[in-house]
């Protein structure tokens, strides 16, 4: 196993990570961004106010795109796996 190997499947597996995280990182970030607005315009300054809504955004886009996040996981797992005599023979 050559180092660009190692190297092509950091970096895909880098990928995926961002682009499986990067629906719930976005919902959390626009929750946080709305309450934010609403505790600024009502001048509520509780810090525990964000934290029902972004677990609730945050499970429900795990139950939308869940099916999504796992597809990608395994088609890289399959394909890591069924690569793996080539890279031992290397």
């Amino acid at each position: 196993m050559t180092t660009d190997i190692v190297m092509d499947i950091a970096r895909d597996a880098l990928f995926l990570i961002l682009k499986c995280s990067a629906p719930l990182l976005l919902v959390s970030l626009a929750i946080g961004l709305l309450v934010s607005v609403f505790q600024t315009v009502t001048s509520i300054q509780e810090q525990t106010l964000t934290f029902v809504p972004k677990l609730l955004g945050i499970f429900l886009t795990l139950i939308l795109a869940g099916g999504w996040i796992l597809n990608n996981i395994v088609e890289f797992m399959t394909e890591l796996f069924g690569l793996f005599s080539t890279y031992v023979n290397m």
